[in-house]
């Protein structure tokens, strides 16, 4: 990507927040998922970063992270398949004895631009990688999420306004409101926190690798900021999310969108 999406804020230095505790990342490989990895690991977290097959960006992503002296885990594997989050798990809960955080942010975002273009094949790849993947990583971590634990989704600005380039993804996003919503209230008399971060248009590899050239030009300046979002400025909601400050806070998106919609 030209320029390179900024994943880190040399101005960030972590507090302790996440001391002692570890986290799954999906799609930790690179754009906001590294961003989330980065912000973690500065705050004293251990983590296991589970991606599909981009493995030159998952290692630069666990050399970035280790530098700052976290311990990184790395797994390739297919989401879509429920033995992959029950390996992430195994492996999470072997190597650091515990599991706290489950951050779900693997997705695909095709481009159509009519429903009459969404093949049957496309509308069950884009559900199957963006919606099952939260079941199954949510069952395999939850005999071992203890009281305090959080999972994190990403949602998006689409699931609120729609998005007529992207109908299906903006379905699945939809449906992972849903999710958190119906989960808090699941998890709540076990103390285990629900949420979700609804992202702006973002600089993102998932977005150049949606939309086409002449789109990119002018991609988030539509917004009342006048730009997209950087992965790094969407992190901190996630470290919110995942630390004690957040300890009343279940069943809520929150929304880093430079202004673009507001919601009550």
């Amino acid at each position: 990507m030209h320029p390179r999406p900024i994943f880190d804020y040399a101005g960030y230095a972590g507090s302790g927040k996440l001391k002692g505790k570890a986290a799954i990342i999906t799609g930790g490989d690179s754009g906001i998922g590294r961003a989330v990895a980065v912000a973690f690991a500065k705050e004293g977290a251990d983590l296991t970063i589970v991606y599909f097959d981009e493995h030159h960006d998952a290692q630069e992503t666990k050399q970035y992270v280790e530098a700052l002296g976290a311990h990184c885990l790395l797994l390739s594997g297919d989401l879509r398949i429920p033995d992959v989050s029950i390996q992430a798990v195994k492996l999470t809960i072997s190597t650091y004895g515990r599991l706290d955080i489950v951050v779900n942010n693997a997705a695909v975002q095709p481009y159509t631009r009519s429903i009459l273009d969404v093949s049957d094949e496309q509308l069950e790849n884009t559900f199957r990688t963006n919606i099952f993947p939260l079941f199954y990583m949510t069952k395999a971590a939850l005999p071992y999420l203890l009281p305090g634990s959080s999972i994190i989704s990403t949602a998006s600005r689409v699931a609120y306004e729609g998005d007529k380039d992207v109908i299906d993804y903006s379905a699945t996003k939809g449906a992972i409101v849903s999710f958190t919503r119906s989960m808090s209230l699941s998890l709540a008399d076990q103390w285990i926190r629900v949420n979700g971060v609804a992202p702006g248009p973002a600089w993102s590899p998932l977005t150049v690798s949606t939309y086409p050239a002449e789109h990119q030009l002018t991609f988030g300046t539509d917004n009342p900021m006048g730009r997209a979002v950087q992965p790094f400025e969407l992190a901190p909601a996630y470290v919110y999310l995942a630390s004690n400050d957040s300890a009343f806070v279940t069943g809520q998106i929150l929304h880093v969108n430079g202004g673009k919609i507001r919601y009550t």
